[in-house]
């Protein structure tokens, strides 16, 4: 046994000093820098502390957490030093030298995940303490917390609401609004059904004010009301498993407080109910685990069917999701089948003949390549060598003596309006040349394809990267006759919205909760959490946020755009406590 300890220790001092030359290296760091003595303490101290536990638990450390915890380390150093480690070796020029500091920062990292997740995985994994911490005995406590913390949302979003009434409107908005007011054709660019939901409350408003501001107002309460709804049946989901009050308090105040969360609900945007129903239809999934009654089954087919017509990529979402679904409930096929036939039903018929019916306009052909737009003209603005052939089909669709000058490897638009301004017909007409184009390219030149990849989508998987939130205000310049009415003001309430948004740049751990990144992480390591629980059956909870995940990572338009991937920091809280509760309760 001592021999064993000794070993032990020897170890944990050889991991703790990789460890320590990672973090030197990510920190920026020089190598007598004192810090890095004090990371390898920490280090070696941390994980000392993890060995001591696992062998006091041993029940934890089974086959699948280290499994788990392996293939999550694997991921997280990759998806970090993708970004990072040309600054690793940024003064080297020995390609060997080049390789072992890699290697070694590489090892370092992977070891730091691998034992942090060992670590959480023995508290999450270890289902009878969290009996204890989780639930509590039927009855008691508040009565209709859950309707309580849904007013309270709506108060603490009140004063957002106040001072950018009627609400933020963007040009994407304006343009929704210039649909309803029918000055522009109806067009499913910005999704039609969300249009008519504006519309419709926008009517109701006007009937009652005749004011064109109040009216825009009566859709963002809606909008409101209807975010705060998606969090208290979050809620009521929780505290039909018995889940402690006190948990179910600290995560409205997470919706309530966070300042993202009251600016987003005053938006006026289709992401904004999109993540609603996201989160609505994560948690008839996570009911059905144990029950299948008519109201979950009701909440299952509404949420699925405003996921596939809320936004473009829920559509293709949740046909990625069908075969899972069809397979998963392959033993309840009498059940929860006539749910998923109505939802494809209503959004076929609703995508298709009525739009056809009501000559609404379909995104163009450009709106959905947008990625592999950017990786072609990756190849034409690095001055690749092209056969005749390529080049005279490129050029058939856009002037390539444009493209060095508009090419922006995290925006797509530049090059996307290059194509609408050349030839996009010709584009369409010629889908599968451009196809064979694309994939010839991608062969001869791999490593721009995988840079351009990387730049157009890092901020979604990459934790270190800065990008405005919630940063909209007031209303778009136009002349249809609604413009920012606010209702309070004053430097006390212009200062603290300032402040409020600006701390998320500022304080260290609060400032996690605004990284698109950090909550791609979190949402792998929950649904880890499940192969390390050997709960396998709850991964279904999480597969309509991943294939949406995927949707936003095919086609994204922008490398860092919060509200692309809301949907998923919307249901932070939903992936931790599936991840936690037991099915069975």
């Amino acid at each position: 046994m001592k021999t064993d300890s000794k070993l032990l220790i020897i170890l944990n001092t050889i991991e703790s000093f990789f460890t320590a030359w990672a973090f030197m290296k990510a920190g920026r760091m020089e190598p007598g820098n004192i810090l890095t003595g004090v990371f390898f303490l920490l280090s070696f101290f941390l994980y000392r502390h993890i060995s001591i536990r696992l062998s006091i638990k041993p029940f934890v450390y089974t086959k699948n957490v280290r499994w788990s915890a392996i293939v999550l380390s694997f991921l997280f150093t990759v998806f970090y030093m993708t970004i990072d480690y040309p600054h690793y070796i940024e003064t080297l020029t020995n390609r060997l030298f080049q390789a072992v500091v890699l290697l070694s920062v590489f090892l370092g990292f992977f070891i730091c995940f691998y034992k942090l997740l060992l670590l959480l995985f023995s508290y999450s994994a270890d289902k009878d303490t969290l009996q204890r911490l989780l639930y509590q005995k039927k009855g008691g406590g508040i009565r209709h917390l859950p309707f309580y913390c849904f007013l309270g949302c709506l108060l603490c979003w009140l004063p957002y609401f106040l001072y950018q009434y009627p609400g933020i409107m963007t040009p994407d908005s304006i343009n929704q609004l210039e649909q309803v007011l029918h000055v522009t054709a109806y067009s499913n660019h910005h999704p039609f059904v969300h249009t008519m939901i504006f519309k419709l409350f926008y009517h109701i408003g006007f009937f009652f004010t005749a004011d064109m501001v109040a009216a825009v107002s009566f859709y963002t309460f809606f909008q409101m009301c209807f975010l705060a709804f998606s969090i208290f049946y979050f809620l009521k989901t929780l505290e039909s498993f018995y889940i402690r009050q006190e948990i179910l308090i600290l995560i409205s105040l997470f919706y309530a407080v966070v300042p993202y969360h009251a600016v987003f609900s005053v938006t006026l945007w289709k992401d904004i109910p999109f993540a609603a129903v996201v989160l609505l239809f994560s948690c008839s999934i996570l009911r059905m685990l144990r029950d299948k009654n008519l109201s979950t089954l009701a909440m299952f087919t509404f949420s699925g069917i405003m996921i596939c017509l809320l936004r473009s990529n829920g559509w293709y979402g949740f046909l990625f999701c069908l075969p899972f679904l069809l397979f998963y409930y392959r033993k309840n096929a009498r059940t929860i089948f006539p749910a998923i036939a109505a939802i494809l039903l209503t959004a076929v018929i609703v995508k298709y003949p009525v739009m056809n019916t009501l000559d609404v306009t379909q995104p163009d052909f450009v709106e959905s390549i947008s990625i592999p737009t950017q990786q072609i003209a990756a190849v034409l603005a690095h001055d690749r060598e092209l056969t005749e052939e390529q080049r005279s089909l490129i050029e058939q669709v856009i002037d390539t003596a444009y493209v060095k000058d508009l090419y922006n490897p995290t925006f797509a638009d530049n090059m996307k309006e290059l194509v609408r301004a050349g030839n996009p017909d010709y584009l369409s007409a010629h889908k599968k040349e451009f196809f064979k184009l694309w994939v010839s390219l991608g062969i001869a030149f791999p490593a721009d394809y995988l840079k351009a990849y990387i730049d157009q989508t890092y901020g979604y998987w990459y934790p270190d990267s800065f990008y405005p939130v919630a940063d909209g205000e007031g209303i778009s310049a136009t002349n249809l006759g609604v413009s920012h009415t606010p209702l309070i003001g004053g430097p006390i309430v212009i200062k603290g919205k300032e402040i409020s948004l600006k701390l998320g740049n500022m304080l260290p751990i609060y400032s996690l909760l605004w990284s698109m990144g950090i909550a791609f992480w979190f949402f792998l390591f929950c649904a880890g959490n499940a192969f390390a629980r050997t709960e396998r059956a709850k991964l279904i909870c999480y597969l309509p946020s991943f294939a949406l995940y995927l949707t936003v990572m095919i086609a994204t338009p922008v490398a860092t755009d919060f509200r692309y991937v809301y949907f998923m920091v919307f249901a932070l809280p939903f992936y931790l406590m599936c991840a936690l509760i037991s099915p069975e309760r």
